[in-house]
């Protein structure tokens, strides 16, 4: 039982990671449109993405591989989420911007 709450909560943490990531990606790709110095706000964007998810990849994990995987199956778990709530998003902006997504 302790193991799979331990499994549970790395796939919880997985999520939350993923989330963090790849909405703070799709904000950066917002922000960055207008931005005054894009290059600027991408490379720290990425930087501050990555140092944070890899820094929790490495706490959750605990040396333990079991509980890596299953934080890494929440990441991809949450790209896929995230990407399809941007989807429903954009397809109302871009009807009202008048050319194609």
């Amino acid at each position: 039982m302790n193991e799979a709450l331990s499994l549970a909560s790395a796939l919880l943490a997985g999520i939350l990671l993923g989330a963090l990531f790849f909405g703070g990606l799709w904000w950066t790709v917002r922000q960055g449109i207008t931005s005054g110095q894009p290059a600027l706000l991408f490379l720290g964007s990425m930087l501050l993405r990555t140092c944070i998810v890899l820094s929790g990849f490495y706490f959750v994990s605990g040396d333990n591989w079991q509980r890596l995987l299953a934080c890494l199956l929440g990441f991809v778990a949450a790209r896929l989420i995230v990407t399809r709530l941007t989807r429903l998003v954009q397809q109302p902006l871009a009807q009202k911007a008048g050319h194609a997504p």
